[in-house]
């Protein structure tokens, strides 16, 4: 029992008194009330009656609390604070929708007196200023929903105002208080009330603004507007908002018991709380004998509190909380109407119902026992009070009881009209569930991971002893539960600079508070539910910083924010704003604004008029135009636009001269030229725009360009201004369509230090890279070089070269002069060598090698590593650590100048042709670190030179041919990976005095055997002595590999299971066989990129395989959870889902025939109760669970590990029910399944950058940073996964799901992580893993190699499964393989390279071309229509083309074809079988609408997109017509090329049949239709060559689909007999039959770029201010406002001669409806305009420059002056490209 001394004589008990709410204290108007009458000691004259003040030491009963305003509104405790208890569960229940209905509820209104509907209408919340004037309200009448009042209803007012009077004079009155206190005397007389009431006013109105005493605060939602439109009633204004029920404060009350309670010394204490710093009033106290202060109603009201005072009532709403949810958007909203006083109900509207449907939710004391009630959707906290006061009540003197929510690690009050199964719902279906999963049961059900209902006292929260505030400057207050300001902050209100009170929800600032904080400039509101800034925030002058951020405030009109003066910095981020209110123009000392993630359609135009704002961001809005008012902002140096719908900048960008850093990512930009000449911007980041070309200038301050992921095409940059030289530094251009580098742009941008031209098309690299001195990294991986330039040694500051998956055949020598070159990426190209270094050149090194001439090279002649050693060593041979060359072509013979690299720590020699390493090669490497030589041919090593690798750590030998492993690896003590998996290991591993074993390397922390099927470890009773000192371990044993964190044991033979570690959450340990149902599979991962310092390498991924799942044998699940970061709770995370996603799918699979629903049901639930169950897990909530559940006995830790809880995992599951394939994923492990070679996506990478997951986020109050991160975290940059509970549901576990009917083109499927698919393309992994496609594992590991050479800095784990051996003839595979059958497999049908071929790198992993045809054969030409035109007028032709030529190469080699000649665009192939043929063209007509045709080709009508009557798109890019014919050619090699040729009438007869056919179309003879008959719908008997038809293509044929139509007879050019032909299109393209084909001699006009409207619109403009300059004036377009502008503003704008205003829409041709022939005349035109206005121009300059000098008679040129440096200048500019090279 709390006691607090007030003064000597009084002791007060308050722990079990009721108090009154704030806004039950009457309303009060500084122009109306009468405080002399009402409160005397308010009035100055009477200081004996002096108003009570607040003391410097808490005096009053509160020991922990001055502020009690919104007492129950904020949160007591986090999630994280309140450790959960067991769980009792209370069996008894209650349907409300049973027993309460809106009918029910109306029956119990009580009857209403005219004076007690005047009681009610007085009884206001707000305390707002009252205002004049009075409306009469009939609550009988009142609607449940009132509309807003007309101005009939005023009207009808006032004429009943004689009528209302006359009603109520006959009311009876209080007594008259005695003459003595007369002052006190409350004329109760409704005819005298005008002044003190106003009867117009409602209960939502919002008084006066700046009232301190206002209720509002800025929550909304419990009464007045809010109460009338629901929860998001915050945006709007409505004055005039009604409310059907009002009480009279002077009326005797009805209801038992007051507000006075007796006290034991006589008096009556009144329980209204006060500030506990501040001394009560001695008319607080009353004498129980004493009717001086007496009032009819128990209540007194002589004078108004500060606002801290104002708390709430048992059972009354709280007129202050806001509805902090969405639950009731787009519902009819229901009112409460009455006050509930001690559980009596009054009537309410009617409210909203769900059908029949009843929502059980479970709601907990305290004391963590729950009571299930049963609701629909209509029923709010207001009527479900009542019924839980019933049963969860135990006590009658119980104190005030509020519902809470907790959710996201924070609690909430919730107000009396939101609706707990409305929340339950919503919350539910964001948290990925569907209907289908019975929404209405799941809250009956403990889903306290996503929220939980807590019905307990309404106490003031943590103590401030708890709080431990030792800095009173820099307060923060986050998420501390807290629903007041804390009392000693109030001594120290003066000297707090910063206060973070965010993550508090439903706290209000009290203004006495505020005005204390004098020295307060930032304040911190984020993360706290509001819909309206609190009202005192605008009493806050002296703030700078105001962060308003993550909240649900939809307008600013009433913050009234234009009072903080001094503010520099506003945070409004991840709000529902639509617009910024008009007094925003008036922060004119505001410099950062950051409005990002809201609401907004358009770029508010008021922000034009904030010209001292420095840093705005819009970002992740939905705005597509920005207005010319953006180019007022003459002071701005950041801008953010990011995820918008922006297309362009407008020409007012131009004035934005302070512009420093632009992003513009993930919009739809098309040009930048406006912004890039910005003459102070130096970072512009473009990436995911429409960018086609770049033609730029660059302003002289630019300095970092960044547009890659765009459609760019072409390269041009023009010179700048005065010849001046770019600053550019950083140009990323990669991911786009640039074919070529123009080398005269290239020249001019010599102060690159950064160029990234990766994943572009590119084939050469131009001379002019070598005069980028600057340059420090070059990257230009993903294309298709095959050579660079000799230049490149002149790049002296190259740090690191990126070419990895290139075509280079040969490095040019000079590169051995590159003297700051470190890192060295080669991977993936076609080294046959790695050249010696040259002979050193006089101006570089000294030359110390006699007989040898100078520039010959030591490589001419067979070198020792002495002789090469004996010199003084090149450049390049100090400064490379990093060298990888991982996929090419060097043997072993190509590893001898490698022995100069001196200072090598990485070496990647995996994938190639060596066989063995040479003499010395080991000793030469003396620091190496990391050592990979997986997929050679390796037999054995050099066991000599091993012990001189001192330093290595990291050692790849897998996929070579190693039988044993020599014993001196045992040297190598500093090892902690080692993968010698896929090899022949055949050995006695207990014969330690020859051979290697494990326990002579006790450092390692990754082993993996895998993949040795002969190898077998047993244990021989022995004990290993050597190299271990004193302990003698088992040599079957791994006790002595403390570290190990991954143990690959697939296929290896152990003959005691026991020598086997345990698989748990800190160790992975892989025993099973190679095979599952039937079907091969591999794995390979890696842990991370931690070699440097293996004490940080992290196990955070857990593979799950599981053969015959829930015993049938044809089904098998495989599963990866984990994260791709390393993280030191992350394993725990992975090894939970990884330990327990069985046994929750087999119970969801067997629950569905209860549940109903298919597997994808079962896979989605699996994922979502997977999810909860680990919450319970981490967060140690030890409880009862679902009888099903047998996942939960996992037992719990001791502990609680906060990391863990914040720790999250993506997850994939692929599950094979006969030949069918199920995906499940969330996050970014992804499915990848090759199609005959072609990559098909199976899963969805949850990336927040997509449109529909960043919708998704928004929706459930999440956002996303311009970084791609979701709510700012740095973890999570997934907008789903497992974990992450803080953020549920904003991150969630819901799994996008694919079902996929395998077939026998069907090869095998890749499921990766992040560390594959961040680094390797999609189809670049399936032709990777396809040269391996024998040996899943052996494809795995090479996967795994090749993201590590590609940069995979993270956690790699990929796992390959062959689906094809589900259709193979053979039911299982031989485990148990002899030496020559592995030969066979791993090494035979791995594909090598011929050297002498000059292939592409892509084309060189496929399958190998088939031999030329003889004999009987097909052959196919093919043509691409329009071509002419399109190389002549197209600009993205080049591109195209290539593009083109790939793709018909790639499906060549895919279908067995044969490339006998192209000339041109046209392709000749030969093809074994005409069934050969016919597939290879209906792919690739397939395949090319599939290509990412420059925008270019796009946008003309040769290359349109054109779709057929039922809208299915049939025409996209490149159109190519083809002709099938087949018979016996001469055959006959060409001499030139060496390939086979083909001549005769089967030719000629092809070649005509191809030219008869239209683009898209295939011609075919009939030759070729009478086998497609006999073979694919075998309605036509079989021909002879029928039984040649290969298998695969006729199934793939079939797959595709033909639809012929018969053409008939053709006459073909230059045959004299006629052809049967026929037209053949793949099934969903049959409806290009039905469109027109177009001519083949359509002109330019289908092949060039159509005309942009907007675009001549943009020249003629251009036009109009060349021509205006030539009259020495400006010209302005006329804004749209002109005609707003006064005539004054009109006449002073007009006077300045220097500017010529006009109306652009006059001064430029009309082009709207104009043909192209009407465009090109414009054009015409206006290319003569411009040309004559320049000319003018010049002459104007010239005769400027021949200008007498001092009114002088001749010009300073003439009398022999110099010219100035300006005009130097501009002649050096035109001159230099003049000048010889």
């Amino acid at each position: 029992m709390a006691r607090t001394s007030f003064a000597p004589s009084f002791n007060l008990d308050v722990s079990s008194l009721d108090f009154l709410p704030a806004q039950d204290l009457p309303p009060h108007s500084h122009s109306t009330i009468d405080h002399e009458k009402i409160a005397p000691w308010t009035v100055p004259e009477q200081p004996e009656d002096e108003a009570p003040t607040p003391p410097s030491k808490l005096p009053f009963g509160f020991p922990h609390k001055p502020s009690t305003s919104t007492l129950g509104n904020a949160s007591t405790s986090s999630l994280l604070r309140q450790r959960p208890s067991d769980t009792q569960s209370v069996e008894s229940s209650f349907s409300y929708g049973d027993t309460l209905r809106p009918t029910d509820i109306a029956a119990r209104k009580p009857s209403s007196s005219p004076l007690t509907r005047f009681g009610n209408l007085i009884k206001k919340r707000s305390k707002s200023a009252l205002r004049s004037g009075s409306m009469q309200i009939d609550s009988t009448a009142a609607p449940d929903v009132p509309p807003l009042p007309s101005p009939d209803f005023f009207e009808s007012t006032r004429r009943s105002k004689k009528d209302r009077k006359k009603k109520l004079s006959n009311a009876p009155l209080p007594p008259p208080p005695p003459p003595k206190e007369s002052e006190f005397t409350l004329d109760t007389n409704l005819d005298k009330m005008e002044g003190i009431i106003d009867m117009a006013v409602h209960q939502g109105s919002s008084g006066d603004p700046g009232s301190p005493s206002s209720g509002s605060g800025g929550f909304d939602a419990s009464c007045g507007a809010s109460t009338i439109l629901g929860s998001d009633a915050s945006s709007f204004n409505l004055d005039f908002a009604l409310s059907p029920s009002f009480s009279n404060p002077f009326q005797p009350s009805s209801v038992s018991g007051s507000n006075n309670k007796p006290y034991s010394n006589g008096h009556f204490f009144d329980t209204r709380k006060v500030s506990p710093t501040s001394h009560p009033h001695p008319s607080t106290f009353r004498s129980i004998n004493s009717t001086d202060h007496s009032y009819e109603d128990g209540d007194s009201r002589p004078w108004t509190p500060p606002e801290s005072w104002a708390v709430e009532k048992e059972g009354n709403d709280l007129g202050n909380v806001t509805t902090s949810s969405d639950d009731s958007i787009n519902e009819r909203p229901t009112s409460v109407s009455n006050r509930r006083r001690k559980g009596a109900r009054q009537s309410k509207a009617p409210r909203i119902r769900d059908g029949d449907t009843m929502y059980k939710i479970r709601i907990y004391r305290a004391n963590n026992s729950y009571h299930v009630v049963s609701i629909d959707l209509g029923v709010t906290v207001a009527d479900l009070t009542p019924q839980l006061n019933k049963k969860l009540l135990l006590r009658e003197d119980a104190e005030v009881h509020r519902l809470y929510l907790k959710e996201r690690g924070r609690e909430r009050v919730l107000a009396q009209t939101e609706k707990p199964a409305n929340i339950v719902r919503r919350r539910l279906e964001q948290a990925g569930y569907d209907a289908a999963d019975g929404l209405d049961m799941l809250g009956a059900q403990d889903i306290y991971f996503l929220m939980k209902f807590v019905y307990k006292s309404n106490v003031l929260g943590p103590t401030e002893d708890n709080l431990n505030l030792d800095d009173f400057e820099h307060v923060d207050l986050s998420a501390r539960g807290i629903k007041t300001i804390p009392v000693i902050l109030y001594s120290h209100a003066e000297t707090i600079i910063t206060l973070n009170i965010s993550k508090n929800p439903m706290l209000e600032i009290p203004l006495d508070f505020v005005q204390l904080c004098t020295s307060l400039r930032v304040l911190r509101l984020a993360f706290m539910a509001m819909k309206k800034v609190p009202q005192s925030v605008r009493h806050c002058t002296s703030l700078h910083w105001l962060d308003l951020s993550c909240n649900r405030i939809g307008d600013l009109e009433d913050a009234a924010l234009d009072s903080l003066t001094n503010l520099a910095n506003l945070k409004l981020q991840n709000n529902r704003l639509t617009k910024l209110p008009r007094y925003f123009h008036r922060l004119d000392k505001l410099r950062t604004l950051n409005i990002s993630n809201n609401k907004f359609h358009t770029f508010p135009e008021v922000i034009g008029k904030l010209k001292g704002l420095l840093d705005i961001d819009v970002s992740f809005n939905m705005i597509s135009d920005l207005p010319d008012e953006i180019g007022d902002l003459h002071s701005l140096e950041r801008l953010i636009i990011v995820g918008n719908r922006v297309t362009k900048f407008p020409l007012a960008c131009h004035k934005l001269s302070s512009l420093r850093n632009l992003d513009c990512r993930r919009n739809n930009i098309s040009d930048l030229s406006v912004v890039s000449m910005l003459p102070k911007v130096d970072t512009i980041h473009a990436d995911h725009n429409a960018v086609a070309s770049v033609d730029l200038s660059f302003g002289p301050s630019l300095r970092d360009l960044r547009i890659s992921h765009n459609d760019i095409t072409q390269l041009t940059v023009v010179p700048g201004p005065l010849g001046q030289s770019f600053i550019l530094t950083e140009l990323d251009l990669s991911s786009a369509k640039i074919s070529s580098l123009d080398g005269l742009a290239l020249s001019h941008l010599t102060s690159l230090s950064y160029l990234r031209l990766c994943h572009n098309s590119i084939r050469t690299i131009p001379d002019s890279l070598g005069e980028l001195r600057e340059l420090q990294r070059f990257a230009c991986s993903n294309n298709q070089l095959y050579s660079l330039p000799a230049s490149i040694s002149n790049l002296q500051k190259l740090e690191h070269l990126e070419l990895h998956n290139n075509s280079l055949k040969d490095l040019p020598a000079s590169l051995w002069y590159c003297a700051s070159l470190t890192v060295m990426n080669l991977t993936s190209n076609l080294l046959g060598n790695f050249n010696e270094p040259p002979v050193a050149q006089s101006s570089g090194l000294q030359d110390q090698t006699q007989g040898i001439r100078q520039g010959q090279l030591l490589g001419e002649r067979k070198t020792s590593a002495v002789s090469l050693s004996s010199r003084e060593l090149p450049p390049l041979a100090k400064s490379l650590e990093k060298l990888l060359l991982g996929e090419n072509q060097l043997s072993e013979d190509s590893l001898r100048p490698l022995m100069l690299l001196k200072n090598l720590k990485v070496l990647n020699l995996s994938f190639n042709d060596i066989s063995e390493i040479p003499p010395g090669f080991f000793p030469a490497q003396t620091r190496l670190e990391e050592l990979y030589l997986s997929g050679n041919k390796l037999s054995s090593l050099p066991t000599e030179d091993l012990s001189a690798l001192e330093y290595l750590k990291v050692l790849y030998l897998n996929g070579n041919r190693l039988q044993t492993l020599p014993k001196e690896l045992g040297s190598l003590k500093c090892l902690a990976i080692l993968d010698v998996g896929s090899n022949n290991l055949k050995y006695n591993m207990n014969n330690t005095d020859f051979d290697w074993h494990w326990n002579f390397n006790p450092s390692l922390q990754y082993l993996n055997l895998s993949g040795n099927k002969r190898l077998e470890i047993k244990l021989d009773g022995k004990s290993l002595n050597r190299n271990l000192g004193s302990k003698r371990i088992a040599t079957g044993d791994f006790a002595s590999l403390p570290s190990l964190k991954v143990l690959g044991l697939i296929d290896v033979t152990t003959s005691h299971h026991f020598t086997i570690p345990e698989d748990n959450e800190e160790r992975r340990v892989r025993t099973s066989l190679s095979e599952v149902n039937g079907m091969a599979y591999g794995i390979a991962d890696t842990l991370g990129a931690g070699f440097a310092n293996p004490d940080s390498l992290m196990l955070n991924t857990f593979d799950l395989v599981q053969p015959n799942f829930d015993g049938r044998p044809d089904e098998a699940v495989f599963a990866m959870f984990g994260r791709s970061v390393a993280s030191n709770s992350s394993s725990r995370v992975s090894r939970y889902l990884h330990d327990h996603f069985i046994a929750v799918f087999s119970n969801e699979l067997n629950g569905l025939s209860n549940k109903g629903g298919d597997v994808t049901d079962a896979l989605r639930r699996s994922f979502l109760t997977l999810n909860k169950y680990l919450h319970d897990y981490l967060y140690l909530y030890d409880r009862r669970r679902p009888s099903t559940g047998s996942t939960n006995t996992a037992p719990a830790h001791p502990y609680h590990d906060l990391s863990a809880t914040r720790s999250g995992a993506s997850g994939i599951v692929a599950y094979f029910v006969g030949k069918t394939l199920f995906v499940a994923n969330a996050g970014n492990s992804l499915a990848v399944l090759s199609h005959q070679g072609t990559a098909q996506l199976l899963s969805q990478k949850h990336d927040p950058f997509d449109r529909a997951e960043t919708a998704r986020i928004r929706a459930a109050e999440g956002w996303v940073t311009p970084k791609g991160l979701v709510n700012d975290e740095i973890d999570i940059d997934v907008s789903r996964s497992f974990g992450f509970y803080y953020l549920l549901p904003i991150v969630n576990a819901r799994p996008h799901i694919v079902v996929r009917p395998l077939t026998e083109l069907d090869e095998f499927l890749i499921i990766a992580n992040q560390g594959l698919w961040d680094i390797v393309p999609y189809q670049t992994a399936v032709d990777i893993a396809r040269t391996e496609r024998s040996d899943p594992m052996i494809a795995a590991q090479k996967l795994r190699d090749f993201a590590i050479s590609y940069g995979a800095e993270c956690t790699t784990m990929i796992m390959v499964i062959s689906v094809a051996d589900l259709f193979s003839q053979s039911s299982t595979r031989s485990r148990q393989a002899t030496q020559d059958h592995l030969d066979t497999e791993i090494f035979t049908a791995r594909k090598r390279m011929r050297k002498d071929e000059n292939v592409n790198i892509n084309l060189s992993r496929l399958n190998d071309e088939v031999s030329p045809p003889t004999g009987h054969l097909a052959l196919v030409f093919t043509d691409i229509r329009n071509s002419t035109h399109l190389w002549e007028v197209n600009a993205g032709m080049e591109t195209a083309m290539q593009q083109h030529n790939l793709l018909l190469r790639r499906q060549l080699r895919l279908c067995g074809g044969y490339e006998v000649k192209t000339e041109g665009d046209a392709f000749m192939c030969s093809f074994p079988t005409a069934m050969s043929a016919l597939w290879w063209c209906l792919s690739v007509q397939v395949e090319l609408l599939k290509v990412a045709w420059p925008l270019e080709i796009l946008e003309c009508e040769d290359g349109e997109e054109k779709y057929d009557v039922s809208g299915k798109l049939v025409a996209r890019g490149l159109s190519v017509r083809m002709g099938i014919h087949q018979g016996r050619p001469l055959c006959e090699p060409d001499p030139t090329t060496h390939r086979m040729d083909y001549l005769g009438p089967i030719v000629n007869r092809a070649s005509r049949i191809s030219g008869s056919a239209h683009g898209g179309q295939i011609m075919c003879s009939a030759d070729v239709i009478r086998e497609i008959h006999a073979t694919i719908f075998d309605v036509d008997s079989k021909t002879e060559h029928s039984h040649l038809q290969p298998s695969q293509a006729i199934e793939a044929i079939r797959l595709l689909g033909v639809e012929i139509k018969h053409v008939g007879e053709v006459k073909l050019k230059g045959l004299e007999v006629p052809e049967t032909l026929s037209l053949v299109y793949p099934k969903d393209l049959i409806g290009r039959h039905t469109i027109e084909a177009p001519e083949n001699h359509l002109g330019t006009a289908g092949s060039r770029v159509q005309f942009s409207v907007e675009q001549m619109r943009e020249l003629a403009l251009l036009c109009v201010r060349l021509e205006t300059l030539t009259s020495s004036r400006v010209f302005r377009p006329l804004p749209a406002r002109k005609g707003s502008l006064s005539q004054e503003e009109k006449a002073e704008e007009d006077t300045n001669p220097i500017y010529f205003y006009g109306n652009s829409d006059i001064l430029i041709p009309t082009m709207q409806n104009s043909s192209d022939a009407e465009l090109m005349q414009v054009l015409d035109s206006l290319s003569m305009r411009i040309e004559n206005a320049l000319a003018a121009l010049t002459l104007k300059q010239i005769v400027a420059m021949n200008k007498p000098v001092n009114g002088g008679g001749s010009n300073s040129r003439r009398r022999g002056g110099s010219m100035d440096v300006r005009t130097l200048q501009q002649l050096l500019s035109l001159l230099s490209p003049l000048s010889p090279s």
